[in-house]
């Protein structure tokens, strides 16, 4: 099957759910299973600090959401969390933040160095950066930088994401690529309002990046924050479609399979 232009990914997004389990499914299971041995890849995830400066209209982090009890994990509770995930034999791990502009960049790297010397694969969520910052996580032993795109159409991201701009976070996507870091993107799937011309756009974008993993998810609705008042949880169905085609389209790539929290 090939997946290859917006009206492919359309016709797959209208397809009835029984023609789909049936065939597009079907294909993306095979190729799984060919071309990763069916393996499922276990990350240990820590969200070590939920402060963040920006207010992006959908993420229940927003600096302005006072729904949510804001915690700061130091360093060193940090790495001992690191060493209780290699006692379970995890290998990967996965770093998560708000834009916390008082953890200290030299904190984040002095982490990156320990966890690097016990091994770990490490791939990182603490937004936008520097292009010297990403070349620095790249030389402390960072393997994988994460920075979505969330939404592929400019003037939907702007809206979305006030604190920044469309413009600066693909420059910063491109420089994640410059340092050497592999990059993990995507977008976030069926928020209120968004197209199927939209979600296939973003689709076409997430494959063109030449991502090492696809951590989509269906939009969650957050308590406290303003896209929450304009709709409920995004479609289960259409996230699975948006996985199948995915693998169909980038066959060896990481593909998220448990919602993060």
């Amino acid at each position: 099957m090939n997946i290859e232009s917006k009206k492919d990914v359309m016709d797959v997004l209208a397809m009835p759910q029984t023609e789909f389990w049936n065939t597009v499914a079907v294909e993306a299971k095979q190729l799984h299973r060919s071309e990763n041995g069916n393996t499922l890849i276990a990350t240990a995830m820590l969200g070590f600090d939920n402060i963040c400066k920006n207010q992006c209209l959908y993420c229940g982090m927003r600096a302005s959401n006072a729904a949510v009890e804001r915690y700061r994990l130091e360093p060193d509770r940090v790495l001992r969390s690191g060493e209780i995930a290699a006692e379970m034999g995890f290998r990967r791990i996965f770093l998560i933040s708000g834009e916390d502009p008082k953890y200290g960049f030299e904190n984040i790297l002095k982490i990156v160095e320990a966890l690097n010397a016990k091994d770990f694969f490490i791939s990182l969520a603490i937004g936008e950066l520097s292009k010297n910052q990403y070349v620095e996580l790249k030389n402390a032993g960072a393997d994988e930088y994460v920075l979505k795109f969330e939404m592929s159409q400019r003037e939907v991201f702007n809206r979305m994401k006030p604190s920044t701009d469309y413009d600066r976070r693909m420059k910063g996507i491109g420089w994640i690529k410059e340092s050497g870091l592999e990059l993990a993107s995507g977008s976030i799937v069926d928020y209120p309002g968004q197209t199927a011309e939209q979600l296939a756009e973003d689709l076409l974008l997430t494959r063109d990046l030449g991502i090492s993993w696809a951590p989509v998810i269906p939009y969650m609705p957050a308590k406290g924050t303003p896209l929450a008042l304009e709709g409920g949880s995004g479609s289960t169905e259409k996230n699975l479609k948006v996985i199948s085609m995915l693998r169909i389209m980038m066959p060896r790539i990481n593909i998220t399979a448990q919602l993060p929290g």
